[in-house]
């Protein structure tokens, strides 16, 4: 691919291309925000190797550059995975990702534990695997091994961050949002009840900072060096008229919030990001977290729309077929190997706050909109000149981080000078 496809794509409407494979909807952890744990009976799928690697050799040739390979839990195929994401980079694809939900790091102190950590490590490094994520549900050990079931596994994971530095990986502390984020002996945040008055929701705010402040501290004493949110699935199908096929998401009290709670939970993440910027690489673009607040707020401001359909597509384990994110169920796009419907709409949607789709989206949203329509995108500045001054300090720390290379070590004196943007 030249150097330019990607500026002749941008100036075109484009944006770099983007894939996620679920090999499986398999897992062993039994997390109750999501609806593919262990204990939920229903009937499990793999896609296989040959068809993976398939839809990886048709995703070169769409020019796709960044590829995940997600589950259920992707390791539980550990040699598939590293074999098709070596396949991925031979091809061209040099933006490769996958993750686990820990479970090969339990038990760390039974015998022959660092061996088995270095043969896995060695295989996913060899692989060129550029970012792996590792899921961090609570600030608290505790509370994340008892909603993972697995034990021990912190412990694991601090004993095994320098095996992964040594073979030149450095994993991303992946975490989901859900209530026993600070853990669970806060009622403001950890009870469902809505916060009715502005003491009640300072109060949510605050308890809300609390618990990242009390994460940040956890995964940096671990070991992490770079940091990703997800953000709440609790769609409201009926709502929005989504219909989900890939169910990480759940029906579960804790990670259900209401549209207020929402509000507040962005606000403590805008609040507090920006705290720890010179001290982690931390993904979470400020851009799109004050555009959520805003929407979630109720004012008038319209989020750049998701590329889910148009430049990034989503491959369903337990069908092999192709939708424009994992939320949109009912537009099945067809074989992605055999070439994917063109009849479905590729209309532009913001329903959902899928952070895989919903950040990248946000982040090339202004160079796209200001290729095609540069005037409407001076309006827009003008109407909110908070939001470009986020956005533009987001491309200035993406730079700073190395775009979050997995591949290469923490450099804290590029980001130590950083201070955070008035918002």
């Amino acid at each position: 691919m030249s150097k330019l496809s990607p500026v002749l794509g941008l100036v075109r409407g484009r944006t770099p291309g983007q894939l996620i494979i679920q090999i499986t909807d398999r897992c062993n952890a039994t997390c109750p925000q999501c609806s593919m744990r262990v204990s939920n009976n229903f009937s499990r799928s793999s896609l296989s190797f040959k068809k993976c690697r398939d839809i990886i050799d048709r995703a070169a040739k769409n020019g796709v550059q960044a590829l995940s390979i997600t589950g259920g839990e992707p390791l539980l195929y550990l040699d598939d995975v590293c074999e098709l994401m070596a396949y991925a980079r031979s091809a061209g694809i040099q933006y490769t990702r996958t993750g686990t939900n820990g479970y090969f790091l339990r038990n760390p102190d039974k015998p022959g534990f660092i061996d088995h950590v270095k043969r896995s490590v060695e295989k996913l490094a060899n692989a060129g695997i550029r970012n792996f994520w590792i899921s961090i549900d609570s600030a608290v050990p505790s509370v994340h091994e008892s909603m993972r079931g697995f034990d021990g596994v912190i412990k694991g994971i601090e004993k095994a961050l320098p095996i992964f530095h040594q073979a030149g990986l450095y994993p991303t502390a992946n975490m989901g949002i859900n209530r026993n984020l600070g853990g669970l002996n806060n009622n403001i945040f950890t009870s469902t009840h809505v916060p009715a008055t502005p003491g009640e929701e300072q109060d949510y705010v605050a308890c809300v900072e609390e618990g990242l402040r009390s994460f940040f501290s956890l995964v940096a004493n671990l070991g992490f060096t770079i940091v990703n949110f997800c953000y709440p699935m609790s769609v409201d199908t009926d709502e929005k008229g989504l219909e989900a096929v890939y169910p990480a998401s759940s029906v579960e009290s804790v990670i259900r919030f209401s549209k207020k709670e929402k509000s507040l939970l962005f606000k403590a993440l805008l609040n507090t990001v920006p705290q720890y910027r010179s001290a982690l690489r931390i993904f979470s673009p400020l851009s799109s977290l004050y555009t959520l607040l805003q929407v979630y707020n109720g004012k008038e401001m319209a989020p750049f729309p998701c590329r889910g359909g148009i430049n990034y597509f989503f491959i369903n384990a337990s069908d092999g077929q192709t939708y424009p994110c994992g939320y949109r169920g009912m537009d099945n796009l067809g074989s992605y190997r055999q070439g994917i419907s063109t009849t479905v709409p590729k209309a532009f949607c913001t329903r959902c706050d899928w952070e895989c789709f919903r950040d990248p989206s946000e982040l090339f949203g202004p160079i796209v909109h200001g290729f095609r329509e540069p005037l409407s995108l001076l309006k827009k500045y003008k109407r909110d000149a908070t939001y470009y001054r986020l956005w533009r300090d987001d491309l200035r720390y993406y730079k700073r981080c190395d775009f979050f290379n997995g591949n290469r070590a923490f450099d804290l004196k590029r980001l130590e000078t950083y201070s955070p943007p008035a918002h």
